[in-house]
């Protein structure tokens, strides 16, 4: 795996850590969240407590001070996502994401629509391909015939053309990425195990370390963070296989 390392700037490691709240007990991720209070500054809300609680889940991470990765992963025709991200910016989000297989227009329309939020705009982050899928997936499935990594690759050149600030891919990716994009673009990998970790249902996976040392500047955790029987602890184990 290559070494290149992170790109926009070093950041510590609770900085690069993001707990994913994907429960649709509104009640349950407020705890999780006062739980980490000061140990994680990011969290993800995705589909499942979106649609649960809606933007009141974003609202309650921001009063706790912690910045929210609305990861919602639009994908519909342009003037429908443009109107999405202008509504996400109005919630005051850090991160949000489109799908890029949506295209190059609705990737710049998503970019354009995300200005008006100035300097606390959030950063527009492309999908690339699901961690779920692998190769054999990709081609029978979605009916794309190529590597995965050819088809990250592609992706992640289209968005940044589109003026995306950055993309989504397993860590598996991360390191062809960041040679191929250079430090500017953002790369957030979920599919994060920590060391002896159980895969889940996900197909490309990696540790903390091996992510960042790929070039990831983000780490999406969930499950061994959210189902552990102690999350605090299971937050800073996880921290502790960041590297500096």
């Amino acid at each position: 795996m290559s070494t290149v390392g992170p790109g926009p700037g070093a950041r510590a490691a609770r900085d690069r850590l993001i707990v994913a709240l994907d429960t649709p007990d509104p009640a349950a991720a407020e705890a999780l969240v006062d739980r980490l209070a000061g140990i994680v500054t990011h969290f993800k809300v995705g589909s499942v407590l979106f649609t649960a609680a809606g933007p009141a889940a974003v609202e309650m991470v921001r009063k706790r001070g912690a910045r929210v990765f609305l990861d919602l992963k639009y994908h519909d025709i342009p003037a429908t996502v443009a109107g999405a991200v202008e509504a996400a910016v109005r919630l005051g989000v850090g991160l949000l994401t489109v799908h890029a297989s949506g295209g190059a227009a609705m990737l710049k329309a998503a970019a354009a629509a995300s200005q008006p939020g100035g300097n606390a705009r959030p950063r527009i982050l492309a999908v690339t391909v699901l961690t779920s899928l692998d190769r054999a997936a990709l081609h029978w499935e979605i009916g794309v015939p190529v590597a995965v990594e050819g088809h990250a690759a592609h992706l992640a050149l289209l968005a940044r053309a589109a003026g995306c600030d950055g993309v989504v891919a397993s860590p598996r990716e991360a390191g062809r990425l960041r040679a191929l994009l250079g430090p500017g673009t953002l790369i957030v990998t979920p599919g994060i195990r920590p060391a002896g970790g159980r895969a889940d249902d996900q197909a490309r996976i990696a540790t903390p370390a091996a992510a960042i040392r790929a070039g990831a500047d983000y780490l999406v955790v969930g499950r061994p963070i959210t189902e552990a029987v102690d999350p605090v602890a299971a937050a800073n184990a996880v921290l502790a296989e960041i590297p500096a």
